[in-house]
């Protein structure tokens, strides 16, 4: 009787996450139909789901109007490079706050995730000027900083969890055996919390290359990334929905992509020290 209980239930939360699961993902695949529909048929109503007209020239058209590679490659460059380099900051920062706390620890860390709920546009004026003064405007390199600062809350705050599971015990042995604060970060700490530094690298990856306030405020033309790229084919003359599906589908495939093979490692990283 118990089992058939726990087998209803298992029945039962299963699908309740398939019908979650497919909630969440229909708009991407909305998205995705929509890019292969005629600007005509996007926006029938009623709207046809699987029986129309099948094309390929929205992908056709938006690849000879845009740079498609240069986009991506901005986009890549701006969000790996955003993340290693708040990795480089948040992994001593991280370290520091685990593994020796004090008194206003948990002040700051309280206070380095208040700054995510500060609306961008309060800082946009102040920042953009910095960056039309230093000549850091339409770079990949101010993108870098910006993206890097915007995250780095979080990124500390994944890697603190993360290193609090981490015995203290295994680095006091690691310094009696005559570590320094180097080898003991590179060479000891580090290599335990893969997990959770694989997982953190790929959620922040993530949430740089989604960014879209700062890419389309701080950029023109010259490292606009993926997220310009869709906006550009919103337009004074009206919204192309055939096209600009075609745009989005090819600005979210490399991230669904990347995150569908790497699934594993971030689910291992984001239950990294749940069950002890």
């Amino acid at each position: 009787m118990a089992r058939a209980v726990s087998n209803q239930r298992k029945a039962i939360n299963t699908a309740v996450a398939w019908i979650i699961a497919l909630l969440i993902f229909f708009p991407i695949l909305w998205t995705i139909l929509t890019s292969f529909k005629t600007e005509a048929e996007a926006i029938a109503d009623p709207p046809s789901f699987l029986f129309f007209n099948w094309t390929l020239d929205n992908y056709t058209t938006v690849q000879a109007r845009s740079d498609y590679f240069g986009h991506f490659w901005n986009s890549v460059v701006i969000s790996v490079g955003s993340t290693i380099l708040g990795l480089i900051i948040a992994i001593p920062s991280a370290w520091a706050m685990a593994f020796v706390p004090g008194k206003q620890t948990k002040n700051v860390l309280m206070w380095m995730l208040s700054t995510k709920m500060l609306p961008p546009v309060g800082v946009l004026v102040p920042i953009y000027l910095i960056f039309r003064d230093v000549g850091l405007l339409d770079t990949r390199f101010g993108l870098v900083i910006v993206l890097m600062l915007i995250n780095l809350p979080i990124i500390i705050w994944m890697l603190y969890s993360y290193f609090r599971e981490i015995p203290g015990e295994i680095l006091e042995a690691a310094r009696m055996d005559g570590a320094g604060l180097r080898s003991e970060i590179l060479y000891v700490l580090t290599p335990m919390a893969v997990p959770g530094i694989a997982s953190t690298l790929l959620l922040n990856i993530i949430l740089a290359w989604n960014e879209a306030f700062w890419t389309l405020t701080l950029t023109a033309a010259n490292s606009a990334p993926l997220t310009a790229f869709i906006a550009s084919y919103s337009s004074p003359e009206g919204l192309f929905y055939a096209k600009l599906s075609a745009a989005s589908t090819m600005a979210i495939a490399p991230i669904l992509i990347m995150g569908w093979f790497s699934q594993k490692q971030l689910v291992r990283g984001l239950t990294f020290g749940a069950v002890k």
